[in-house]
């Protein structure tokens, strides 16, 4: 096998070479959607602006370890925005 350089987007069969930039970046996707389910929780069971602790307690809930770097830097995203403006701005983008 030829090795495949990143500037190439598609190697002779057409599929995308592995770089590992990609699998960083599905793993920070796959993590932040874990305290993001979490935080969308917490509004439906009425917490209007839930709190880091709020999140903390719906992960440790579900078995799933918290990361204080990455519930704070999703708090810092959800800070000064409603849950409702955000699904319906993201389902503006598949329609």
């Amino acid at each position: 096998l030829k090795p495949v350089w990143p500037q190439a987007p598609f190697c002779e069969e057409g599929i995308r070479p592995f770089r590992a930039i990609d699998l960083a970046r599905s793993l920070h996707a796959a993590m932040a959607m874990k305290y993001l389910g979490a935080y969308m929780m917490a509004v439906i069971g009425g917490k209007e602006s839930p709190s880091a602790e709020d999140i903390k307690t719906i992960l440790d809930a579900g078995g799933i370890e918290c990361e204080r770097e990455m519930l704070d830097r999703v708090m810092a995203r959800m800070e000064g925005k409603q849950v409702h403006e955000l699904i319906a701005e993201g389902y503006g983008k598949f329609a």
